[in-house]
C-alpha cells in the first residue's frame, strides 16, 4: 500500500512520481549544484523516488527565537536580551511594499506556482548552462522557509547550521516535499508572514521587524517603497549589501529590486525611478542587547536573574534544556526590583564611592518577610571597559561573584548572639572578656571531637581599654572580639553552625563554614546578598525567607502566550520571636550608641551592624528596618587594597571603620528607598544596662585587628612563617596568625594576577 500523508493528499509515492519530472534538475541547480554529466543526474533521480518516500511527512514549523525584556516590579523596562532580535509580526503589521518587495526580489511567480516553481527551474538551468557555471538558483519563497525552519532549528551550533544548509542533493529532495507540504498547510499569506519572520537581514537583525528598526528606527509597518526595497534587496546576501558598512553596493541592490518591482507591475516606473533618485535614507539603531544596556546601573542585577533562569531547575531539568527556553526567548519577565530601591542605591554610592577609587563598594536590598531582592548594586559599572567589571560582588560565585565573598568582620557576631539566646543564655549574659587571650580550648564541635588551640593563639580587642568583664549589650555595642570567643566557648560551635544554616549562611562559594571560634569574628567570605538576606530574618521576627529575584514570566510562542513556573521563596523559623527581638534590640543599641552611629536613621527604627576585618582590607555594613534590610561592603575585589590613608569618593580616611564609609552609604540609600514608604516600629525588649561604667569607651568601631591570629583563614602563615593547611592529621582546625586568602581568591586572573589596586573587578 503506498503511504498516505496525514490529513489526506497525494500519496508520498504519488507525490514522489509528480515530482519526479523536476527533482532532478532541482537537485541539479536549485541549491546552486553543478553536476557535470547526465550520468550523475541519472544516479541522483535513481535514488530520489525511495529518500522522497522515507522522509517524516510532517514538518514541524519551529518557534522563532525571540528577543526577552526584563521589566522591574512596576513594569519598567530594564532590558532586552536576546539570542536572536527578532520580533514576530503578523502580515497586517508588515507594510504592503515589504511584501511586495521581497515577493518581487525573491520569488516573483510566488503566487502563481505551487511550492516548486517548474518555469523557474528551466530558466535556471538555461542560464546555468549560459554561462558554464552555477550563477542562478531556483528556490521558491517556500523553499528558503523551509530551508530557514532547518537553520532556525540548528539555534547556535555550528554543526547543526552546516547540515541544514549543506549542498546536497538528499538535502534539497528533503526541502522540496516539505515545501509542499507547508504550501498545502499555510496557504500563501501566511508562508510570506512566517518568512519575512524567520529570514536574516544582516546587523544581528532576525525578521522584518528587527531590521526595520534596526535600518531606520521605525516599526516594520511604516517602511516605504525605497525602505522595502533596501531590506529585501539584503537577504540575498546580508554581508554583501550591508548598508551600514557598504552604502554604495547597498543602493546598487536596492535600484534592482525596485526595477524588478516594476517589471512585475507592483509599482509604475515612474514610481521606481523616482525611488531610485533617492538616498538610502538610513536612520541606524545599533543593536542594544544583554545586560549591559540595563538602566539604573540594574546590570549586575539583570545578570543575576539570567543565572537564576539558567540554574534553576524550574525551568528546566537540565541546563541544557534551560539555556534552549532562555536562547528561545520571547520572555516577558517581571522581577521584584524596585526602582525606587534601585535608583536610591546606585546615588548613594556614586555619591559616597567613585568609579576610578581603588576600592568597590557594593550594596543590596532585600524584603523582610518575602525574600524579595529590591536592589543590587555597586560603584564600578556593568561592562568590560576601565573601572568597569561583569563581576557581580554581590553574590555567590555560582551566580556571578566573587570565589570566596568577602571577609564580613563583626557583622558575623549577631548570629552568635542568636545562637546563644536558642540556647538559653539571658540577655544580660557576662563573660570577663579580656583585653586580650588565647582562644577557649576545647571547645566542643558539631563532631564528636573539639576544636583545641594547639598554638596557645591569641584573640586581642580592637582597643587596650576594651577590658571586660561585659554584658551581651555593652559588648555588641563596642563589638569585643574576646567576648563573642567566650559565647561560643560556653555553648560550643554546634549552635553555632545549626544557627547559620538557618539563616541560609554559607562561604561564598556555597560551602559551609568551618568549625572554628574564629567564626565570631567574621574572617570568611560571605555575600552580601546573603548577608543582607540573613539579617532580614531579624527583621521579620525570625522568619527568614530564601531571596528572590523573579516575579513572573510570560512567554510567547507561535502568536500564544503562556506562563512559566518561577522560583518562590521558601520561608521557615530560624530562630523564636523572643530570640530575633532581643537581637533587634542589641542590634539598634550599636546604631544609638554603639559602633554604628554614623549610620543610624533619624526617622523610622532601626538596627544593624558594623564589621572591619584584618588589614582593613574590607569594611561593612549591616542593618535594617522591619520593612527592609540591607547589606554595604567596600573594599578590594582582589583583597590586594589596605584601607589606610586612602582617599575614597573624595575623601580622605586615615583608618576606615565599617561605620565610617560603609554606614553613611547604607543610611543614605535606605533613606531613599523608604522615602514615603511606612514605618513600623520593632517589638524590643527591655535589656537592663550593666551597673559598670557605661560611657567607656563609647563609639569605638570594630577594627578587629589580629583576626588571622584568631584562626579566622585556616590556610595563612604561622608565627615561625610555615603554612599550615587548617586541619591536623586528626581533623582539628588550628587557627592562624595572621589572615591572608588563598591563591585564586577571584577567578578569572589576568596575565597579571591579581591585578593589585588596578584590577579590581
Amino acid at each position: 500500500m503506498p503511504k498516505k500523508r496525514s490529513g489526506g493528499g497525494l500519496s508520498s509515492t504519488q507525490q514522489a512520481a509528480k515530482f519526479l519530472g523536476v527533482s532532478v534538475l532541482a537537485g541539479a541547480v536549485m541549491a546552486g549544484i553543478a553536476l557535470p554529466a547526465a550520468g550523475a543526474l541519472g544516479l541522483a533521480a535513481k535514488g530520489s523516488v525511495q529518500g522522497f518516500d522515507d522522509i517524516p511527512d510532517n514538518l514541524k514549523s519551529p518557534s522563532l527565537s525571540q528577543r526577552t525584556t526584563i521589566l522591574d516590579s512596576k513594569g519598567g523596562q530594564i532590558a532586552t536580551v536576546y539570542s536572536r532580535d527578532r520580533t514576530v509580526l503578523d502580515l497586517k503589521n508588515i507594510s504592503p511594499y515589504m511584501q511586495k518587495a521581497i515577493v518581487a526580489i525573491e520569488d516573483s511567480r510566488f503566487y502563481q506556482h505551487g511550492a516548486i516553481d517548474l518555469k523557474g527551474i528551466l530558466r535556471a538551468v538555461n542560464q546555468n548552462a549560459q554561462n558554464g557555471g552555477v550563477s542562478q538558483g531556483a528556490s521558491t519563497l517556500t523553499q528558503q522557509l523551509v530551508k530557514n525552519y532547518f537553520v532556525e532549528e540548528a539555534g547556535d551550533d555550528p554543526t547543526k547550521v552546516a547540515q541544514a544548509t549543506q549542498q546536497t542533493i538528499g538535502r534539497k529532495i528533503r526541502e522540496l516535499k516539505y515545501a509542499i507540504q507547508l504550501e498545502e498547510k499555510l496557504g500563501k499569506k501566511k508562508i510570506l508572514e512566517n518568512y519575512l519572520n524567520i529570514t536574516f537581514f544582516g546587523e544581528q537583525a532576525y525578521g522584518v521587524e528587527a531590521a526595520s528598526q534596526r535600518y531606520f528606527s521605525k516599526p516594520a509597518k511604516k517602511l516605504n517603497l525605497q525602505e522595502s526595497a533596501l531590506l529585501a534587496g539584503i537577504v540575498q546576501s546580508p554581508s554583501r549589501y550591508d548598508p551600514v558598512n557598504d552604502e554604495e553596493e547597498a543602493l546598487k541592490r536596492r535600484n534592482t529590486v525596485l526595477q524588478r518591482m516594476a517589471e512585475v507591475h507592483d509599482i509604475s516606473q515612474e514610481q521606481a525611478d523616482a525611488a531610485k533618485a533617492t538616498k538610502l535614507g538610513l536612520h541606524v539603531s545599533r543593536p542594544k542587547n544583554g545586560c549591559i544596556t540595563a538602566v539604573k546601573g540594574a546590570g549586575f542585577f539583570c545578570k543575576y536573574v539570567e543565572k537564576v533562569f539558567l540554574s534553576d531547575p524550574v525551568f528546566g531539568k537540565t541546563r541544557e534544556d534551560r539555556a534552549k527556553v532562555w536562547n528561545q526567548g520571547g520572555l516577558t519577565i517581571r522581577t521584584t526590583l524596585d526602582p525606587q530601591s534601585q535608583a536610591s542605591i546606585q546615588a548613594s554610592l556614586k555619591d559616597h564611592v567613585y568609579k576610578s577609587d581603588k576600592v568597590a563598594a557594593a550594596a543590596t536590598l532585600v524584603e523582610p518577610g518575602t525574600g524579595k531582592i529590591l536592589g543590587m548594586g555597586q560603584s564600578k559599572a556593568f561592562g568590560t571597559g576601565t573601572n568597569e567589571t561583569e563581576y557581580n560582588y554581590s553574590v555567590n560565585y555560582d551566580m556571578g561573584g566573587s570565589n570566596f565573598g568577602f571577609p564580613t568582620g563583626s557583622t558575623f557576631k549577631p548570629f552568635v548572639a542568636a545562637a546563644a539566646l536558642e540556647q538559653g543564655r539571658p540577655a544580660t549574659q557576662e563573660y570577663s572578656s579580656p583585653n586580650s587571650m588565647p582562644y577557649p580550648s576545647p571547645v566542643q564541635t558539631c563532631g564528636s571531637k573539639p576544636w583545641t588551640n594547639q598554638r596557645n593563639e591569641k584573640v586581642p580587642n580592637e582597643s587596650e581599654s576594651e577590658q571586660g568583664p561585659y554584658q551581651l549589650k555593652e559588648a555588641m555595642a563596642k563589638s569585643v572580639n574576646t567576648y563573642f570567643v567566650q559565647m561560643i566557648s560556653d555553648i560550643g560551635l554546634c549552635p553555632v553552625m545549626n544557627q547559620i544554616g538557618k539563616l541560609g549562611v554559607v562561604q561564598g562559594n556555597g560551602d559551609k563554614l568551618p568549625q572554628v571560634p574564629s567564626i565570631a569574628l567574621g574572617a570568611r567570605g560571605i555575600s552580601p546578598l546573603t548577608m543582607a538576606t540573613a539579617y532580614a530574618a531579624f527583621a521579620s521576627r525570625g522568619m527568614y525567607c530564601t531571596p528572590v529575584a523573579i516575579e513572573s514570566i510570560s512567554q510567547q510562542i507561535g502568536g500564544r502566550e503562556k506562563s512559566l513556573d518561577v522560583p518562590k521563596s521558601t520561608c521557615s523559623r530560624a530562630m523564636s520571636e523572643t530570640t530575633a527581638d532581643t537581637v533587634n534590640s542589641l542590634l539598634s543599641g550599636v546604631i544609638d550608641s554603639g559602633t554604628g552611629q554614623q549610620a543610624g536613621l533619624t526617622d523610622r527604627a532601626n538596627a544593624g551592624k558594623t564589621g572591619t576585618t584584618d588589614e582593613r582590607k574590607n569594611a561593612w555594613f549591616v542593618g535594617y528596618t522591619p520593612n527592609l534590610s540591607g547589606a554595604v561592603w567596600v573594599g578590594s575585589a582582589t583583597q590586594q587594597v589596605q584601607m589606610r590613608n586612602i582617599k575614597i569618593g573624595g575623601v580622605w580616611h586615615d583608618k576606615v571603620y565599617g561605620g565610617q564609609v560603609p554606614g553613611p552609604i547604607w543610611r543614605d540609600l535606605m533613606t531613599g528607598a523608604l522615602t514615603g514608604k511606612d514605618a513600623p516600629s520593632f517589638n524590643l525588649v527591655n535589656i537592663p544596662d550593666p551597673d559598670r561604667d557605661k560611657d567607656k569607651d563609647k563609639g569605638q568601631d570594630d577594627d578587629n585587628r589580629g583576626r588571622g591570629r584568631h584562626g579566622g583563614n585556616g590556610n595563612g602563615s604561622t608565627t615561625d612563617g610555615s603554612t599550615i593547611s587548617g586541619q591536623s592529621d586528626g581533623g582539628v582546625v588550628f587557627p592562624t596568625p595572621s589572615f591572608s586568602l588563598p591563591d585564586g581568591f577571584i577567578q578569572g586572573n589576568t596575565n597579571s594576577g591579581n591585578g593589585g589596586d588596578g584590577g579590581q573587578r
